[in-house]
């Protein structure tokens, strides 16, 4: 007989890897299009120099770039391997037995799975009509053993947003003792200005901390790097769970390359905001549902057909993420691989099928 696992671990779903293929268009993992630039690349080759020393311990030299960028206190700032690492750190860091993570469903996957790691209960509350949090609800669903809230903003798989007055007015009315994450990992990727600058928010909330990673718009998806900004005790807290050496010498390298050249990250986010406004100006001309999105990809509430529209786009050559019985997400890629999908989903919507011809 094998050391048995912890039981309650039984049913936490595995994680759903993006799949890939040859020559396929991936647009399932919400990555960028685009390679890091050159000079990014360069300062991961000279990192990798030093391989054998261990990297800073909490990327001293990035959160003081980051703090100066930002016009916050280093003390306010931590660093993790990518802002999903940092979602479990605060999790752990503020979640006990008997406590309880809320967020909205369908949001990100991993705020569920990160509680029930933790051995807390997570409660989830739906979108609404109009896919997006339904703050009024979440208000209700809190109760005393309430302790982390996750706001996904622009929310992932949706894109939707919460704007400026309403998001104020959720914080305004939730205690003081429940930590409110802000997870803006595509901020960058926001065109509508009453969608509010979480860090502002956080800047005289203690309660309040928002998460921003340098996996899409800076395209350092595979180097796994984040960043949260929160009042002092918070980050503090972070510290004191987090993995030692987790963010390596290469990622700390190529965040500070990537934060010396903000007009190239900024030109490649307009590109890919002008992208996604053609993308779903498109698929609406063509009788396809799409709800208007703030991120870096567009989603299709397809319902029950998700799961069957993704298998019919990956026999085209184009894979998409389906989260069965809720819709599709789709990634904006370069202009050609949002071609192949738009005509993936004309086929499927004419009912014709050329790759079975």
């Amino acid at each position: 007989m094998g050391v048995a696992i912890r039981a309650d671990l039984a049913t936490v779903p595995d994680y759903n890897i993006p799949g890939t293929a040859p020559d396929a268009v991936l647009l399932n993992s919400n990555e960028g299009p685009l390679p890091p630039p050159p000079a990014v690349v360069e300062a991961i080759t000279r990192a990798a120099v030093e391989g054998h020393r261990y990297p800073q311990w909490f990327s001293d030299t990035l959160v003081g770039r980051l703090a100066a960028e930002l016009a916050v206190p280093g003390e306010r700032i931590a660093v993790g391997c990518g802002s999903v690492s940092l979602c479990r750190d605060l999790v752990q860091a503020f979640c006990g037995p008997g406590d309880e993570v809320l967020c909205a469903w369908r949001s990100f996957d991993a705020y569920p799975v990160f509680a029930q790691v933790a051995g807390v209960r997570a409660r989830t509350v739906p979108l609404d009509a109009g896919h997006r949090h339904d703050l009024e609800a979440m208000l209700a669903a809190v109760t005393p053993a309430t302790r982390v809230v996750f706001v996904c903003n622009p929310n992932n798989p949706t894109g939707t947003a919460v704007r400026g007055r309403e998001l104020r007015a959720f914080l305004d009315r939730l205690p003081d003792r429940i930590l409110v994450v802000l997870d803006e990992a595509y901020r960058e990727f926001v065109d509508d200005p009453d969608v509010p600058d979480g860090i502002e928010l956080a800047r005289d909330r203690p309660n309040v901390a928002v998460l921003r990673t340098f996996s899409k718009a800076y395209g350092l998806a595979g180097v796994r790097i984040g960043y949260c900004v929160a009042a002092p005790a918070v980050v503090s807290a972070v510290h004191k769970v987090s993995v030692p050496f987790a963010v390596s010498r290469l990622a700390q390298a190529a965040a500070l390359a990537a934060l010396d050249r903000p007009e190239e990250v900024r030109s490649r986010a307009a590109a890919i905001v002008r992208e996604r406004g053609r993308l779903q100006a498109l698929l609406t001309r063509h009788g396809h549902p799409v709800t208007p999105s703030q991120a870096n990809f567009v989603w299709l509430p397809l319902g029950e057909e998700a799961a069957g529209f993704a298998d019919f786009c990956a026999r085209h050559g184009v894979l998409v993420r389906p989260f069965p019985g809720d819709g599709v997400r789709v990634t904006v890629g370069l202009p050609e691989e949002n071609d192949a999908f738009l005509s993936a989903a004309d086929h499927y919507r004419a009912g014709t099928d050329p790759a079975r011809v």
